[in-house]
């Protein structure tokens, strides 16, 4: 049982997350370290996966060297809203031959059986395609009370990602273009049953977290927990035990810091409860509260110092004047002169890997 002290774990956490001075080299090597980076394309700053990965990479990062690693090297590939490393690949092949889970979803794809026949032979002719040039020969619409309802292809599209029949095979602007499965994927590794697949699959979570729980609030696709991979581990002042990356611990031993502005969807600070009880940091994404009730702002970057969590950046990419505006800078604790220079820093880093001048940076 390893007895950690909350620096020592949130310098596993931090090490884990490649978010040190040591930068990863490129970005399947970032891919890889991370196991899954979250999509999403609400860009107040940038899309989550160029923050995140600019966030590890630095300025070198380019959102285009992302595509050319996705839909040329095929080094990258895009599964049920996160990119992943092709070398995990067989590590999600059992979970999508086990899908659908639900029975909604596995009545209607019954009922729809011509329907996904049709969609596959016309990629398979034709593709890769968009959404928009695959015919709706549906039997049964798609019924629910969100956007979803009746966009058969979509649904049908996305059901078949899922199912491992169809892969994104890229992206045009922010849509999405389709392809047959074995046009996209490199399907060379042996495939891994139930069991081994999901022990894999947990050991390379723990890995990309460093300090994660046996068990944990249920997350749909990309759970935050890992069972009893690693090794046990107690964190001071906090109850329970954790599950420990022995290669990571070791790693965190010559902790290199530095100062990041982290993507509200950044793995560090996904798991809500974790980042509480080992950064004490509080945070929710406010960009669906009403204005008013906002604490930190529409879409507030989470702060991090070295091994600290430390604040919140309110901030927008205002691209049509050039301006990356700074609305405030909150500080969870009294920043000392030096944190309020490394952030100014990272600020302007920031600013400048997007092409924009700062506003409204607090003074020197």
């Amino acid at each position: 049982m390893h007895e950690l002290t909350r620096k020592q774990a949130r310098r596993i956490a931090v090490t884990a997350q490649a978010l040190t001075a040591e930068r990863p080299g490129g970005i399947v090597e970032t891919v890889d370290a991370l196991s899954v980076v979250n999509i999403d394309p609400t860009a107040a700053i940038a899309p989550s996966a160029d923050h995140i990965l600019w966030s590890r990479i630095g300025w070198p990062y380019r959102p285009a060297d992302l595509t050319r690693a996705v839909e040329v090297d095929r080094a990258i590939f895009e599964w049920a809203g996160f990119y992943r490393p092709m070398t995990d690949l067989a590590l999600y092949l059992p979970v999508m031959r086990a899908w659908p889970v639900y029975r909604d979803q596995r009545d209607w794809m019954e009922a729809n059986a011509r329907f996904a026949d049709d969609v596959i032979a016309q990629l398979r002719a034709s593709g890769p395609l968009r959404t928009g040039e695959i015919p709706d020969t549906s039997q049964v619409s798609w019924k629910s009370s969100g956007w979803t309802n009746e966009r058969n292809v979509t649904q049908m599209l996305e059901f078949l990602v899922l199912r491992g029949d169809v892969a994104i095979a890229g992206r045009e602007g922010k849509e999405r273009v389709w392809d047959v499965a074995e046009r996209v994927y490199a399907l060379s590794s042996p495939e891994l049953g139930d069991e081994d697949a999901a022990r894999g699959r947990a050991e390379r979570r723990l890995g990309s977290l460093g300090i994660a729980r046996v068990k944990s609030v249920k997350q749909p696709v990309e759970p935050i927990d890992v069972g009893e991979i690693g090794e046990p581990a107690r964190v001071e002042g906090v109850r329970g035990v954790w599950r420990v990356d022995p290669v990571v611990l070791r790693a965190s031993g010559s902790f290199a810091p530095r100062t990041a502005l982290l993507s509200p969807f950044d793995r560090l600070v996904f798991d809500r409860t974790r980042a509480q009880e080992i950064f004490d940091f509080e945070y929710i994404v406010e960009m669906y509260k009403p204005a008013g009730r906002r604490r930190w702002g529409y879409f507030a970057l989470p702060i991090l110092y070295a091994d600290r969590l430390v604040g919140k950046l309110d901030a927008a990419a205002d691209r049509k004047a050039g301006l990356l505006r700074v609305h405030a800078v909150h500080e969870d604790e009294p920043f000392t002169a030096e944190m309020h220079d490394a952030v100014r820093a990272e600020i302007r880093e920031l600013a400048s890997w997007l092409g924009l001048e700062v506003v409204g940076i607090p003074a020197e």
